[in-house]
């Protein structure tokens, strides 16, 4: 079996796995916060108290890590394939990446701050 450093999982069948899994997180979290917008007459008192739940906390958290390997499975896919110039695409590729780790990172900061 080939390993290769930029991929997230160990093969293939990984990453199509932990991509479907991440898109069912990311999709709970939008039905979630849809469904509360839906129901709820929106104010900064009322977000403020819906984002400072434990529930709301650590579905947040899911959902950013969850983006996280998403992205990061995706950049490299999408890098691999399209840009073929070894030294741009490991930039972009690290480029990308922290940009994504950078979001989890101030997600957490922000979310665990309220």
């Amino acid at each position: 079996m080939v390993k290769v450093a930029g991929t997230f999982g160990r093969s293939g069948v990984h990453d199509y796995i932990l991509l479907r899994a991440t898109a069912i997180i990311l999709l709970a979290y939008v039905i979630y916060l849809v469904g509360f917008i839906a129901i709820t007459e929106m104010s900064f008192q009322v977000w403020s108290d819906f984002f400072s739940l434990t529930l709301t906390k650590v579905f947040t958290l899911m959902a950013l890590i969850a983006m996280l390997v998403h992205s990061w499975i995706g950049i490299w896919q999408v890098l691999t394939d399209y840009v073929k110039c070894t030294l741009l695409r490991g930039t972009l590729q690290f480029v990308l990446t922290t940009i994504a780790f950078a979001y989890v990172i101030f997600g957490f900061v922000i979310l665990w701050g309220v």
